[in-house]
């Protein structure tokens, strides 16, 4: 770590086996786990707390002060999970007072040039391919991945397992364990490539599928659609989850695709 062309604040808390290249900088109060690599020109402000074992990688920005106008200064922070990698100018802005912190959870690739706004909450293994962008107050479950120049509207949250295609641009919830695509942003199938990837059988696979038949291709409201999954179809973590995120969005969730629009 004893990196003389990068700067280190001394209230910056260190690792020993921290690797930090030339012209770095490391701000105060910045908390910095095991194991970590910090590329060169990369800016970690203050806030920022950062797991074991992540890749940092050249030109990349951690926990800057928000851009929101309402933004007063409030001490906030930025979290990274353990095993995260952040590559080249991806910028990550810290919280402000609404939800008091940014988080990147473990395992995740944030690919070069994407940007995570202040108060979005990212869970764990999840994939944001280059140029992805997510407003403020956006809420991304486990394992999803956004490919290449999908944009993200504030507030919105996108169920665990879902894919929204490259150069979406996200205005609704997304469900878990779908596909996003098309414009506007519609249902195109569940992600079962990701599903199966992951483990899920081919028995759980046609459950979320038959959910989501009646939930898009019934002709249901949803909250038809929701008495009826909870009436008709046997209680799994998949179908409760499901029906939870429905119940819970606030925006409304994306809408089905129909071949006539």
């Amino acid at each position: 770590m004893n990196q003389p062309l990068a700067y280190v604040h001394p209230g910056a808390k260190i690792a020993k086996n921290v690797v930090i290249e030339p012209f770095a900088t490391i701000h105060n109060n910045v908390i910095i786990g095991e194991g970590t690599w910090i590329g060169s020109n990369v800016s970690i402000m203050e806030g920022a707390r950062i797991g074991k074992n992540c890749s940092i990688f050249p030109g990349a920005v951690i926990s800057a002060t928000p851009q929101d106008l309402k933004y007063e200064g409030e001490e906030t922070i930025v979290e990274i999970g353990d095993n995260t990698t952040i590559r080249e100018c991806a910028t990550i802005n810290k919280g402000t007072s609404d939800r008091q912190k940014t988080v990147i959870g473990k395992n995740c690739l944030i690919m070069a040039y994407c940007h995570v706004a202040h108060d979005c909450i990212v869970g764990d293994f999840c994939v944001f391919s280059n140029n992805s962008t997510l407003a403020g107050h956006v809420t991304i479950g486990d394992y999803v991945v956004l490919a290449g120049m999908v944009a993200v509207q504030q507030f919105v949250s996108v169920g665990s397992h879902a894919f929204v295609t490259g150069g979406s641009l996200v205005r609704k919830d997304v469900p878990p364990f779908v596909k996003g695509g098309r414009e506007p942003m519609s249902y195109v199938g569940i992600n079962s490539v990701g599903l199966r990837r992951r483990g899920f059988t081919t028995e759980k696979i046609r459950e979320i599928q038959n959910i989501y038949r009646i939930l898009y291709q019934m002709n249901y409201n949803n909250s038809q659609a929701a008495q009826i999954l909870e009436a008709e179809m046997e209680a799994t973590p998949e179908r409760d989850e499901i029906l939870q995120f429905i119940r819970d969005s606030q925006r409304g969730i994306m809408k089905g695709y129909f071949s006539n629009n």
